[in-house]
């Protein structure tokens, strides 16, 4: 429900959201750390929602980052499964409200085979979708673009 003084004239068209802290956040309340990446999954559906709600364009999460590979081994296993299993259970929903869903980052050997699966298969199926665009930037961060950015200069000569 919207503030009746809220003028959707100023309305971003594009926000971007970082989700960290879960871990830490069930941490200090004593709960595991994958109880904080369940809260923070309800946290982004309500930021999708609201973000819809308002008339956003873009509204790009950043989901998983390129030093998240160096948390503990089992962790990064979850995060995956996590990850996938997020993008499967919703992408039905987002895609009747008319939410496109792109991704952003590197698509390496480190990702597992089938989110990458699933991640084409959102994309694809979101594809024509004009209500707002959903960037998910999952296995992302400055220091890669960088790298990339500077691979690309040289490669061109």
């Amino acid at each position: 429900m919207l503030p009746a003084d809220l003028d959707l004239s100023r309305v971003p068209e594009h926000v971007a959201c970082v989700m960290d802290g879960n871990g830490r956040w069930a941490t200090q309340r004593g709960l595991k750390r994958t109880e904080g990446h369940a809260a923070g999954e309800a946290a982004l559906l309500d930021t999708v929602e609201g973000a819809l709600e308002l008339g956003v364009r873009w509204l790009t999460v950043y989901a998983f980052s390129t030093e998240n590979w160096r948390r503990p081994v089992d962790e990064v296993k979850y995060l995956m499964g996590f990850n996938e299993s997020i993008l499967v259970r919703h992408r039905d929903d987002l895609h009747s409200k008319g939410v496109r869903i792109r991704f952003a980052g590197r698509r390496d050997w480190r990702v597992p085979r089938r989110l990458l699966r699933q991640m084409d298969i959102s994309a694809e199926m979101t594809k024509d979708n004009k209500r707002m665009n959903l960037v998910i930037a999952f296995n992302y961060g400055g220091r890669a673009e960088i790298v990339d950015a500077v691979r690309e200069i040289v490669r061109k000569g």
